[in-house]
């Protein structure tokens, strides 16, 4: 049995990963967790891995490079995985939750577990006392004081950018006598609302949408590229909405046959299916303006919002400044970050840095050499992507294929999503069965 214990701050996607997998390798864990005694601006409950933003894990398909990061991470034992099955709602080709239920499992897994002890409280500094390891997991909102504390390890300022979130509507409050369901190329009703615009429409929403007030945004913030809220897309261009989450194509409407000049969709937020996402509306307008302004979608006219758009602090490191391949910091190696700290974007990525680096912390009071997956796997590419990007040019990212190691010969554009995950899949079953885990 091990004898030094893992410390995990955070409980978050990430947090709870690593508490599970260190857990499950029969280590003692003690997981620190802020909420309820002190809040962010974007949490509601005292819920581990409480959800804040959409509640979908996006393309279930093996053949997109997210798809095969879940079927990785299933294979690797995920919590996170586990619970999102458990709890899936329709969602077309994509994987989401009924958020409430998702946090509830993971909440019950985590808390009922014999090694993980868990603790409400906010830790103002990174822990230098500890005998075992620390994972650092504390995500996107990550408090000041931890954060000055991480500033201050790492050597570097700045490491803030924001991200924003999109709204969530009361089924009950749509009009279903001019929104139509339907998912993208498929016949017959399907797992999204769609609420059609007309071409006159679509102007008269977009000029609403760049004369309404906005959260001023300071000098030294930013937006991740693949989560821009609708008015900075829109300062693009007027088009820019019709060919991004407003696309048409594809949702032909059955009371016209044809497809309408644009459209806002909505994805289930619930099993009930009482509540709706606004799917990629993530925004920045104030709150009355957002009741003002997407009531004028149409069949929105008097929409009910259970929760409105917000933006809200994104904290990461400069990775290949910081992180060894084994998500240890270079400067201290008892500490482990994971999550979005680390400079990977989207639920999963940050839940695969959790799982990472949970095993690793693990493998180090074991005295095990520590480790780095293989890099045709979807793990093994954000790792690289972490530690092997030139610092001066690093973003955060999600998973997508561009960082994996290419593909030998000339393959076809459609079967190269199916031959990065054949390759990957034969990869982490070699590494898995080397008796690495």
């Amino acid at each position: 049995m091990i004898e030094q214990e893992i410390t995990v701050i955070g409980g978050g996607l990430a947090g709870s990963e690593a508490a599970w997998q260190a857990a499950r390798h029969h280590a003692r864990v003690r997981l620190y967790e802020m909420r309820p005694l002190s809040m962010t601006p974007a949490h509601t409950t005292d819920l581990l891995a409480e959800l804040v933003c959409s509640n979908s894990f996006r393309s279930a398909e093996l053949s997109s490079a997210i798809g095969l990061l879940k079927e990785e991470m299933r294979r690797l034992n995920s919590l996170i995985m586990e619970a999102a099955e458990s709890c899936r709602v329709p969602a077309g080709k994509a994987l989401a939750v009924d958020r409430h239920r998702f946090a509830g499992f993971i909440t019950e897994k985590i808390k009922g577990h014999p090694a993980i002890t868990v603790e409400r409280k906010e830790l103002t500094e990174i822990p230098s006392s500890v005998e075992g390891p620390v994972i650092v997991a504390t995500g996107p909102l990550t408090s000041p004081a931890l954060t000055a504390s991480l500033q201050t390890l790492t050597g570097f300022e700045n490491l803030a950018f924001y991200d924003a979130i999109a709204p969530i509507v009361h089924a009950d409050s749509l009009d279903l006598g001019i929104i139509y369901s339907a998912s993208r190329y498929q016949e017959g009703p399907g797992d999204y609302l769609n609420c059609p615009f007309e071409q006159d429409e679509y102007y008269t929403f977009i000029n609403a949408v760049k004369e309404a007030a906005k959260v001023p945004l300071l000098p030294f913030e930013k937006y991740f590229e693949g989560c821009l809220p609708i008015e900075v897309m829109l300062a693009r261009g007027d088009e820019t909405l019709r060919f991004g989450p407003m696309k048409p194509v594809g949702l032909s409407s059955p009371k016209t046959g044809r497809e309408p000049y644009a459209v806002v969709q909505l994805r289930k937020e619930n099993l009930d299916a009482t509540l709706y996402n606004m799917v990629g509306f993530q925004t920045k307008l104030t709150y009355p303006e957002q009741r003002r302004v997407f009531r004028l979608i149409p069949g929105m006219e008097k929409a009910e919002f259970a929760r409105l758009g917000s933006v809200h602090r994104n904290t990461f490191v400069r990775a290949p400044e910081v992180l060894l391949p084994f998500l240890q910091c270079k400067n201290r190696p008892g500490l482990f970050l994971a999550g979005q700290l680390t400079g990977v974007e989207g639920y999963l990525e940050s839940t695969a840095m959790g799982l990472l680096a949970g095993l690793n912390a693990v493998r180090q009071i074991r005295g095990q050499r520590l480790l780095v997956p293989p890099p045709e796997t979807a793990l093994g590419a954000l790792v690289n992507h972490l530690t092997r990007s030139e610092v001066r040019h690093f973003q955060p990212s999600n998973v997508h294929f561009g960082l994996f190691p290419p593909l030998p010969g000339k393959i076809p554009k459609k079967e190269r999503g199916t031959r990065y995950s054949a390759r990957a899949l034969a990869a982490l079953e070699r590494w898995i069965s080397e008796g690495l885990l």
